[in-house]
């Protein structure tokens, strides 16, 4: 298998690590995905992670909290699963680094633009952790960002569905699968593949996202490859 790509920006979203269980992690589904993320590797593509923090906290459905506060808190909860995403990386025999956008330099590296850049052309896998930094933002809007200033040639977005609907598949037996659309379309239709701010980064800095589900068999590779599975948003 070819990939169609050189770098790429892995998005994967907290709820799709901790799989049937709905929280915490699914270790075998962890390991799954470091050899998946190996299986890149040895295909000579550069690899950047950015991943959420969903399956441990979701500040945006708490109630009567401070906003800032409960951000603050699923910031934490994406650090929570870089380090583990980058302990089954170094379980599969891959040299990964966990940079992050909050100061807890005990566990993890402040983010650097730069330092990140030449970990990538070494050889070696960047997990991006704790959003942008700040409250209000998601890692929907981290993910653009970081693969706009790693200039990144894609985003793929793994999620718990498989693909872009027009309203949530679980609830709604007839709902409408896209396999192609424009940034302009899911801003304009609000599908909730990402939320605005992100969308609208992508859009003005023409940065491609190809949404597929995490459980998928081979999902990450094939569509590192270009295989149309999913959703391709250009």
């Amino acid at each position: 298998m070819q990939s169609k790509y050189k770098r790429v920006l892995l998005k994967i979203s907290g709820e799709a690590l901790a799989g049937d269980r709905h929280f915490g992690i699914n270790d075998e589904l962890l390991m799954s995905v470091a050899g998946d993320i190996k299986a890149l590797r040895n295909m000579g593509v550069e690899t950047a992670i950015v991943v959420g923090g969903g399956n441990f906290w979701r500040g945006r459905t708490s109630e009567g909290m401070d906003r800032a506060s409960a951000d603050y808190m699923g910031m934490l909860a994406t650090c929570i699963n870089a380090l583990a995403l980058q302990d089954a990386c170094r379980r599969s025999g891959i040299e990964a680094k966990v940079q992050t956008a909050l100061g807890i330099e005990h566990v993890a590296e402040s983010y650097n633009k730069d330092a990140a850049r030449r970990y990538l052309e070494e050889g070696k896998v960047v997990i991006f952790g704790g959003g942008i930094g700040s409250p209000f933002f998601s890692t929907d809007t981290a993910s653009a960002l970081r693969a706009a200033e790693m200039e990144c040639d894609v985003i793929l977005l793994a999620k718990k569905v498989d693909a872009v609907y027009d309203s949530d598949p679980e609830k709604n037996p007839d709902a409408k699968r896209f396999s192609r659309l424009t940034h302009t379309q899911v801003l304009e239709m609000d599908l909730k593949v990402m939320d605005a701010t992100a969308a609208s980064l992508c859009r003005d800095y023409g940065i491609r996202i190809h949404v597929f589900g995490l459980a998928e068999k081979d999902g990450i590779l094939r569509a590192c490859s270009g295989e149309e599975i999913g959703t391709i948003i250009e």
